[in-house]
């Protein structure tokens, strides 16, 4: 495996130290940050970032990149909110959705470490969902579900890896007609029913959904911590993580980017800011905040063997095919207002580990075959590639989820990054 390309080589211009690009110190950004005074290449990536957010294909973004040495690239174009005057800066606050999910497999294997979790046991039975799973075998003539006892138990593999059962009814059509058909029995046989069967037998197939939701409560009944406090003390305060969590101060408050809609002629529109939240539970599968910067620390802490939170064999295993021949499919939307079809590599062969999805191809001019991504409702992606030793993220705030716009401009971010690799 090659090294990663220095600092110098690559961005030796970029003037910023690795402490201010990724670390708990870092200082506060200009409003509008490209990379300083760098070379072409740099420049290149700049200009790609600006052209779109000036032409409102994305409200605004933050693309970071680093190498296990230090930053690569950061670049922060356009507005947190469009018609408002505050730009995007470096430390802009975002929501990432489904990013939470790598947290919750980091936080889970630190159990198994431990030896309070395993990988292929019963997972604790903390409800009868996990205990006693039922799968959906279909529907009767009459539109009843038919439902029987699962073949095996599930496992915590299984839950991190999407191949559990359960499904998010966002991408699984036959999940959302089971909510319906429901609705509809009579209300003692509709308090008998599971309140979210499996869509197939554990270990079978592969499905998007709330495996690691389950896996957050699991850690939660573990640790005897609630995930927020659980995070806190065992991932984000041991890398300097401080602006990432469930609940966010009124200074962070003020520093979040807004969601934004494209409306029919294809302009984009904010949305109203989210209520200020006011929870006492957590998911490990989504609703968590965080920013480029942060979020940059923790995949640059498993790029680096998983520093301070992991030890180096089991963030091996997290990038390793953890299903075997069990393929990645397309996600077909149910709800198009939240999420477009989900291919975000056509005609590339992916896995899943445990907290990514792996590409098992080289993308052509760019990431490396074995890259490890995945990304969030809103539109915040990452990846890690193993054979050039760089991690990413790209978080801009837009709905829905695989966004035309926002898929484009991220490959470009990604192709012009390697150009300025490869022309170190």
């Amino acid at each position: 495996m090659s090294k990663g390309p220095s600092r110098r080589d690559v961005v030796k211009t970029a003037a910023l130290t690795t402490t201010g690009a990724l670390g708990a110190g870092a200082l506060r950004a200009r409003a509008e940050t490209p990379a300083r005074s760098g070379p072409r290449t740099l420049s290149h990536i700049d200009a790609t970032l600006r052209a779109a957010t000036s032409a409102a294909e994305v409200p605004g973004v933050v693309a970071m990149a680093a190498a296990e040495s230090g930053p690569l690239y950061e670049g922060a174009f356009g507005k947190r909110r469009l018609g408002e005057a505050t730009a995007m800066t470096r430390d802009t606050v975002f929501r990432i959705a489904s990013m939470v999910k790598l947290i919750t497999s980091v936080a889970a294997l630190q159990l198994v470490e431990q030896k309070k979790l395993a990988l292929d046991a019963p997972v604790p039975d903390i409800d009868p969902a996990l205990g006693a799973p039922s799968v959906l075998d279909g529907f009767d003539a009459s539109g009843r579900p038919q439902l029987r006892p699962a073949r095996r138990p599930i496992t915590l593999r299984h839950l991190l890896t999407h191949t559990s059962g359960f499904a998010y009814r966002l991408w699984d059509a036959k999940a959302l007609r089971y909510v319906a058909a429901l609705d509809k029995l009579p209300a003692a046989r509709r308090g008998a029913a599971p309140r979210v069967p499996l869509m197939f037998d554990p270990g079978t197939r592969w499905q998007y959904g709330m495996g690691l939701d389950w896996a957050g409560r699991i850690v939660e009944a573990v640790s005897g911590e609630p995930l927020d406090d659980h995070f806190r003390k065992h991932i984000f305060d041991p890398l300097g993580m401080t602006d990432t969590g469930f609940l966010i101060s009124a200074a962070q408050r003020e520093r979040e980017a807004s969601v934004h809609r494209h409306a029919p002629d294809g302009s984009l529109a904010a949305e109203p800011m989210e209520a200020k939240p006011v929870r006492h539970a957590f998911s490990g599968g989504g609703g968590i905040y965080s920013s480029a910067p942060d979020y940059l620390t923790l995949l640059r802490a498993l790029m680096r063997g998983g520093a301070r939170i992991l030890r180096p064999e089991t963030v091996a295993l997290m990038g390793e095919n953890q299903i075997g021949a069990v393929d990645v499919h397309v996600l077909k939307t149910t709800a198009p207002a939240l999420s477009n079809d989900v291919d975000l590599f056509p005609g590339i062969g992916c896995k899943w580990g445990f907290g990514h999805m792996i590409t098992m191809q080289a993308i052509a001019g760019g990431r490396g075959a074995g890259s490890l991504t995945w990304g969030g409702l809103f539109n915040t992606y990452y990846w890690i590639d193993p054979v050039r030793r760089v991690a990413a993220v790209f978080m801009t705030q837009v709905l829905p989820f695989a966004d035309a716009h926002a898929l484009r401009l991220y490959g470009r971010f990604e192709r012009a990054l390697y150009t300025a690799l490869n022309a170190g």
